[in-house]
């Protein structure tokens, strides 16, 4: 088992290029221990930070770093928690191929990339590994976009070389779901409620009166009588939910002029003597 502590700096030190991706540059005396091992191809290792406890997997690009250093992609340097110089330990790792990996964009900008899973896709061939809590930093069109590594199946680090991984995104980090509408505390409209007072006109003796002798009576106009539906809260004569046909005063009203209207007709029923023409013998 290869086992081994280094420096570590950017590897933008070198070369600019390396900070797409997972590759770092090792020592030639790394590829001396390493072929005299059986380890797996392509290789891969597994790089710690004790001081931080963080752990991430990456793959190699070349052996050419001088003796006790290791440049690392920028990016890596942030997962860490590393700074130029510090001290990380560096062993070979062998990862299961993924089948799944869960990836949350930092922005919703990456979302309005016309297809962002094959900008994913052309992106993650510059890595050799992914692991559950890294985040990585993918270009497009001259922009950088970084993306946290959610979940990783079958294990929580794996090896994206030649396999097929299915992906799935979860919401940006500053993504916001749009605000419900607030539903309104107003009491709903009430139907209109129908008048208070509804009222029928009652009309007596509306016929035409005739004396006795045949000729017409003079007619006494009679008051209308109002018929009130509505309930009277002052009047003890009426209960509620039921009608009464007019008022006290409405009665008093009709009784007067009922009376005068049967005065007069009583007048005129009155015999009269001798009150036809007159007719002598002669004629």
């Amino acid at each position: 088992m290869f086992e081994q502590c280094y420096r570590c700096y950017p590897a933008s030190f070198i070369k600019d290029d390396l900070e797409r991706g997972d590759k770092v540059i090792m020592p030639a005396s790394a590829l001396d221990r390493l072929a005299k091992l059986n380890i797996d191809y392509p290789m891969l290792f597994e790089i710690s930070n004790p001081r931080a406890s963080k752990v991430t997997h990456c793959g190699v690009l070349e052996f050419t770093a001088d003796e006790g250093l290791i440049y690392l992609p920028f990016s890596m340097m942030e997962n860490m928690q590393l700074k130029d110089g510090d001290i990380v330990r560096v062993k070979n790792a062998s990862l299961p191929k993924g089948t799944y990996v869960k990836m949350q964009p930092h922005k919703t900008d990456f979302l309005d990339v016309s297809n962002p899973k094959a900008v994913l896709e052309t992106s993650l061939r510059s890595y050799t590994c992914l692991t559950t809590g890294d985040t990585i930093m993918v270009v497009h069109n001259n922009k950088e976009f970084y993306i946290n590594i959610l979940e990783t199946k079958p294990s929580n680090a794996i090896s994206i070389i030649e396999t097929d991984c299915e992906v799935d995104f979860a919401p940006p980090l500053d993504y916001k779901e749009p605000e419900k509408p607030v539903k309104s505390k107003r009491p709903r409209p009430e139907a209109d409620e129908e008048p208070e007072h509804k009222s029928r006109k009652l009309s007596s003796f509306t016929g035409t009166s005739r004396r006795l002798d045949g000729k017409p009576s003079t007619q006494v106009e009679v008051p209308d009588c109002e018929i009130n539906s509505s309930v009277s809260k002052s009047s003890t004569r009426r209960q509620s939910g039921k009608l009464v046909f007019g008022s006290s005063a409405v009665d008093a009203s009709l009784n007067e002029s009922s009376k005068s209207l049967a005065k007069k007709e009583e007048d005129g029923m009155k015999f009269k003597a001798f009150t036809g023409p007159k007719y002598s013998l002669k004629d």
